[in-house]
């Protein structure tokens, strides 16, 4: 509706060119001109949403909920995955290399695709797709399939149309890319789970029904953020084809285990993000809260890349002295509290 996609245009749902669905989608109500009016897209992408223009707000709502999960996995790093706005490739140039955090971007933007179009097949916002009904098997002891198991598959069937729709190239960038948006796509397979009701005579569970559900997605980003810190280096190899000359990617280094399709991929180094570099789309971390208490990245130390950081006193409002009354509430007092803010120079 038009409240929903006003929203998905403040929140900026665009990520770089590979998943251009930009500021301007509160026109996705208005079809059949919504399409065109998508700055963009390529032809493949154009083709797409016509065909799926009813699923299109789940795929603008998966790459908003990508960027959401981004900026908390990475809210106490020198990148924190910051956005800008008005600007069709909101990361700014941080992803024009092929580094780990473009790497994190395009796997965990595509998973959020995959994500949100999926639940809205189960939860019946989407007509044209709904609830898993191949992936069954026989049931367990206790317990019978009920209920809407989530169609993964089609969820992200609509991711890889629409996101890889642009990586037809072949160089090295495109077979970056496909790798980690399949990846991102991959997580969701990895962690689905058998979710159960109970039925019976006061809840007793004599019988279950059960089914596929797809988890939290706050799941999904813990999982590509443990890919991320062990994502493989990797180096550009050539090859000549009867279509020319293709670009290939191979491990950087033979002692390591060379990455399977669920592994996040790179080859080229990240900048250090400590001070602004409008080349490389690094804002620095002047004026960053860090912790002074950690010995880890978000601490003083290291967030503030040797700078040293300024403290200053905060004063909070909270509730206090709460007390529980039968039956049934809780009155609390306010109490005024005293922090340190510790942010780098």
């Amino acid at each position: 509706n038009k409240s929903h996609l006003e929203g998905l245009k403040r929140s900026g749902c665009a990520i770089d060119s590979s998943l251009a669905v930009g500021h301007q989608y509160s026109s996705m109500g208005t079809q059949p001109i919504l399409c065109g009016s998508i700055p963009g897209l390529v032809p493949k992408q154009l083709r797409f949403c016509r065909n799926y223009v009813e699923i299109m707000p789940s795929v603008a709502e998966g790459v908003k909920i990508g960027i959401q999960e981004c900026q908390h996995q990475f809210r106490g790093r020198r990148w924190n995955c910051t956005t800008i706005n008005d600007n069709l490739a909101i990361f700014g140039p941080v992803l024009d290399k092929a580094t780990r955090e473009s790497a994190f971007v395009h796997a965990i933007a595509s998973a959020g695709v995959a994500f949100a179009v999926t639940r809205a097949c189960a939860d019946g916002s989407a007509t044209i797709c709904g609830c898993d009904t191949r992936h069954k098997g026989p049931p367990g002891e206790g317990w019978k399939w009920g209920g809407c198991s989530e169609d993964v598959d089609f969820g992200s069937m609509v991711s890889r149309e629409f996101a890889d729709a642009r990586e037809n190239r072949p160089d090295a960038r495109s077979a970056m890319n496909r790798h980690n948006n399949e990846a991102g796509r991959m997580s969701l397979n990895e962690n689905m789970f058998l979710k159960c009701k109970c039925h019976g005579l006061s809840g007793s569970c004599e019988v279950k029904t059960c089914w596929w559900s797809q988890p939290d997605f706050r799941i999904i980003g813990d999982y590509m953020k443990d890919k991320y810190d062990s994502a493989s280096e990797m180096v550009v190899e050539k090859h000549k084809e009867s279509r020319g000359w293709v670009e290939t990617l191979r491990p950087k280094y033979n002692y390591f285990k060379p990455p399977t399709e669920r592994d996040l991929v790179y080859y080229e180094m990240s900048p250090n993000f400590c001070d602004p570099n409008p080349e490389t789309g690094s804002f620095g971390t002047r004026d960053r809260i860090c912790n002074l208490t950690s010995h880890g990245i978000d601490g003083c130390d290291l967030l503030c890349c040797g700078r040293g950081h300024n403290t200053r006193t905060e004063k909070r409002k909270e509730k206090c002295h709460c007390i529980f009354h039968w039956c049934c509430y809780v009155s609390c007092q306010e109490c005024v509290r005293i922090y340190d803010v510790h942010t780098c120079k």
